[in-house]
């Protein structure tokens, strides 16, 4: 029979293990997470510009890049992208 001692101490030190893997990957996942929220919200931006692309005459593509550089860059990574798409 198992005493109180052989259960706690390995619940324990999984326990312990458990913290100490969330503490580790806290901050890389909220990062990621962020990330992960800015690109959506430029997909969105994209989105809305090509929406309005007959009215403006504006136009970007409705990629991955494009919607990570206007999600996390804004405003300017927008004017980023249309000198790219001048320029070149």
């Amino acid at each position: 029979m198992m005493n109180l001692s052989q259960i706690l101490l390995p619940a324990l030190i999984v326990l312990f293990l458990l913290a100490a893997l969330w503490r580790l990957i806290r901050v890389p996942l909220r990062i990621a997470l962020g990330l992960l929220c800015n690109t959506l919200l430029g997909f969105l931006a994209l989105w809305l510009i090509n929406l309005l692309t007959p009215i403006t005459g504006i136009s970007l593509g409705f990629n991955a890049l494009n919607a990570l550089i206007i999600g996390v860059l804004g405003l300017p990574g927008f004017f980023f992208l249309l000198l790219v798409q001048w320029v070149l």
